[in-house]
């Protein structure tokens, strides 16, 4: 039998989403995030890197996509809360989907931010 998973307080989880998650929202039991696209394109993106990151993971969020937007959805079923698998996942889902090569410096340009022909996220 798994050892049982610590469930946060709702102030411990508004305590850690402000330290480390800001665009992330405590909501209904949930910890969410809701990305804006640019339109289907990016938003069949962010929901193909986010089913990556969680399938990788062994840890499942509720998704829910529309045109422009993506909302992902996570809370621990097993425990019935919010436990660090939401938080770590929560992070690498972040550092992925909002990654913007060309901010670094570095060989890669990201995709062009005058053009909307390309542009695919709205980044935060």
């Amino acid at each position: 039998m798994a050892a049982q998973e610590r469930v946060y307080s709702q102030e411990e989880i508004a305590a850690r989403l402000a330290a480390e998650l800001p665009h992330w929202r405590f909501e209904n039991g949930w910890i969410r995030r809701k990305f804006k696209t640019h339109g289907w394109k990016g938003t069949l993106m962010v929901v193909n890197t986010v089913g990556h990151l969680a399938e990788a993971a062994w840890h499942h969020p509720d998704i829910a996509a529309s045109y422009a937007f993506v909302e992902v959805k996570l809370m621990t079923h097993t425990a019935k809360g919010v436990t660090d698998k939401d938080f770590e996942l929560a992070r690498k889902i972040e550092e992925v989907v909002s990654w913007r090569p060309g901010k670094d410096g570095g060989a890669l340009e990201g995709t062009p931010e005058s053009d909307q022909r390309f542009a695919y996220i709205k980044y935060d």
